[in-house]
Order: structure tokens, then sequence, then C-alpha cells
């Protein structure tokens, strides 16, 4: 059984994201835990950190819902607010490790995760394969 870190936040309800999670089950037995790092909506409202996290657990519980109903082999947590520091987290607390990164992200322009270069530090530091996954944003809960 392949094992997958899906790594996504505002991105997490896509369709895109979705439909690439189904393509992998599609191919062979698969296990995803997903990584929502609580990062700050860039939404021009000020957040407390509380709020930042509860609204990211709301988030996360959704979309493990939604891929339980479809039937995913699926956990997952919040992390860290940097995704890259977040992926170690959980590199260092899963055991088993992961075969594979799905990271997910808005398009060039709004993300801040590619003007982080996140896809390419998380591939450099930990060296996993990632597969890119570039989506919409999905409504804040």
């Amino acid at each position: 059984m392949r094992r997958y870190l899906v790594v996504a936040n505002q991105t997490l309800a896509s369709e895109v994201l979705l439909a690439e999670l189904r393509s992998r089950v599609r191919e062979e037995p698969s296990q995803f835990y997903v990584l929502v790092p609580a990062t700050h909506p860039n939404d021009g409202v000020v957040w407390t950190e509380g709020q930042v996290r509860k609204a990211t657990e709301q988030r996360m519980h959704e979309a493990l819902d939604r891929l339980r109903a479809e039937g995913f082999d699926v956990a997952g947590e919040v992390g860290d607010a940097s995704p890259v520091r977040a992926v170690g987290d959980v590199l260092l607390a899963q055991p088993d490790g992961f075969d594979e990164i799905i990271l997910s992200t808005l398009a060039p322009g709004p993300s801040r995760w590619l003007h982080q270069d996140v896809p390419h530090r998380v591939r450099r530091t930990y060296r996993l394969p990632v597969t890119h996954v570039v989506a919409a944003p999905q409504p804040v809960p």
C-alpha cells in the first residue's frame, strides 16, 4: 500500500486536489495523511493564532469527512504555519514514512507558498517525490 502525505490549506477542498487523490486510489491501494499548515489567511482581516488554528482545524475535519465519505483511507493534522517545517514535523512523527508528497497550492501570483518556493524546498529538504497541483482557493469556513 502506498502512503501519501497531502499538504494543502486554502486549496484543501478543491476538485483538482480531489481528482489527484482519486487517480492514486485507482492506480493502487493508498493511504493519505492530510497536513494542513496553520497559515494566516491573506484576506486583510486580523486573525489571532487561536482563530487561525480553529478555522484550519475545521477545514481539515471537513476535508477528512469528505474523503472518508468517498472511501479514502485518510487521517490528518494541523501543522506549523510554515509548510516546510510542518512537513518535517510530520515526517519525524510518522514512523512508516511516505512514498510521496502531494502539495496543493494556489496559482502563481496569489500563492504565498509559491513565492516561498515551497514545492522545491520540500523536495530538496526531504528527498521525497513531490507532486505539485495548482487549484483555486476554497472559502474559509
